[in-house]
């Protein structure tokens, strides 16, 4: 059983990052979010603190009382790339509760996990992705704007000494800009803590956590490395087999979680499961052959900082059936069944690589998502499986993720094929990720910690 804090604000992030990078930048328009939360007050001045959630809003213009603005940097640093978000918020005296008015997001790939033979070259990305910081934060701002890096699933898959040296390396970096430094503002974040920031922040934005409240969704979180379930359990077996157990209070209400994360069940890592090339050592050359790959695609795949030669199997059977078969060894007997799924109402959230799946698979719709049954992965990856067109040269994978999935859902957690999940990017103009249920967590242990704004450990850093 894992005691976890009351729930407000923290620093969190979960994916892209460096080296030899390509950049997305991406803006939006401003967001009138008013976040319930109550400031942390000082001297007269708002403190100011980092966490994060993915999303658009570039800072288009300034109110005229400065001094009510405040400013947080995060960086999410997931499997496949590390992702910054800066945003701006703005407390106004006559209310208690800040807006947030404008984020910028900027990301560059691959991740910090991909540097791990050379820690050295991962900075270059971090210090381009400051200046970003630099450029948006006004500069009287930046010792009181902190910066804070979480890590997931690709650094808790390296060595822990490996591990230690990015992030050493990250640590640096931060020490040599001028913002606002905490002691632990760089760390992995454990999968726990992952699927309950993302329950948080998905429960938050759909106003599933006001006091009182009888009704929330559960979420489903479909990374890189790794796979997170959370959801708020009505049959008391569950809580009693849980490996972890999360108990919160949040908004004067408090509740139990269920809570599983099962790192190696990512979407990249179970490529890796499947094609039989995890842990596998061999000569350099190797070819790992799938029957999930198109029979004539050769080409080489590269996740977790190693480049693996992959194809079809030219002569051997393909299809749905048999992709299948070694797609449901990554997760027969591994992944932990609830009993409330077998037969549930409850609404989940799936998002990531649930949703970015969908969306290439044609779905679900690029803005609005959409809701689907499980049963619609498995048509979908039965018709892609079993034709080679011009979507499986362009997608060669697609099969593969599609067929995981499906497993994942059903023969893992244990979901009817009826089961219906919401398919979201974003709930409310908002990222659907666990950075937002991070900036809850820290926000409330700073409301509750001595006013130490260099100190503090909230529940993303655990």
């Amino acid at each position: 059983m894992v005691s976890l804090p009351s729930v407000w604000y923290s620093c969190c992030f979960d994916v892209l990052c460096c080296g030899a990078y390509s950049v997305e930048f991406v803006l939006g328009v401003k967001m009138n979010l008013v976040l319930l939360l109550t400031l942390a007050v000082a001297g007269g001045q708002v403190a100011t603190c980092g966490g994060g959630f993915n999303g658009v809003l570039p800072s288009l213009h300034r109110p005229a009382n400065h001094s009510h603005i405040f400013y947080a940097v995060m960086f999410d640093a997931g499997s496949t790339g590390t992702r910054i978000h800066i945003y701006t918020f703005i407390r106004k005296e006559s209310e208690a509760l800040p807006v947030l008015d404008n984020e910028m997001f900027h990301w560059v790939k691959p991740g910090l996990s991909a540097h791990a033979d050379s820690p050295v070259t991962a900075a270059h990305s971090l210090r381009e992705l400051l200046k970003v910081a630099k450029s948006t934060v006004p500069r009287p701002e930046w010792k009181r704007t902190p910066v804070v890096l979480r890590a997931t699933a690709g650094l808790r898959l390296l060595p822990a000494p490996k591990a230690q040296s990015l992030l050493d390396q990250v640590r640096r970096v931060f020490d040599e800009s001028p913002f606002l430094v905490p002691d632990n503002s760089v760390s992995i974040m454990n999968g726990t803590s992952e699927g309950i920031l993302a329950w948080i922040s998905v429960n938050f934005l759909s106003g599933h956590l006001h006091a009182g409240t009888k009704q929330t969704v559960g979420i489903l979180d479909l990374g890189g490395g790794s796979t997170q379930i959370t959801f708020l359990p009505h049959v008391k077996a569950d809580v009693e087999k849980a490996d972890e157990v999360g108990r919160l209070n949040i908004f004067n209400s408090s509740f139990v979680l269920y809570t599983r994360s099962y790192l190696g069940n990512g979407l990249m890592a179970a490529r890796l499961s499947t094609l039989g090339a995890l842990g596998a050592r061999g000569p350099p050359q190797t070819v790992f052959k799938s029957p999930c790959l198109p029979k004539e695609f050769q080409d080489r795949w590269s996740f977790g900082g190693e480049t693996y030669h992959v194809s079809g199997d030219p002569v051997g059977a393909s299809g749905f059936d048999v992709c299948y078969q070694d797609v449901l060894k990554t997760v027969k007997g591994i992944i932990h069944q609830p009993q409330q799924l077998r037969d549930t109402t409850h609404l989940f959230y799936a998002f990531s690589y649930y949703f970015d799946r969908a969306l290439d698979a044609g779905l679900i719709d690029e803005v609005q998502g959409g809701t689907l049954e499980v049963s619609d992965f498995t048509r979908r990856a039965e018709e892609v499986c079993k034709k080679s067109s011009r979507e499986t040269r362009i997608r060669p994978f697609l099969c593969l993720d599609l067929t995981y999935i499906s497993s994942l859902l059903k023969d893992g957690f244990g979901f009817k094929e009826s089961t219906r999940l919401l398919l979201a990017k974003k709930v409310n103009n908002v990222e659907a990720s666990w950075a937002l249920g991070a900036m809850l967590d820290h926000l409330n242990f700073l409301q509750t910690a001595p006013p130490h704004p260099h100190r503090w450990r909230p529940l993303s850093s655990w």
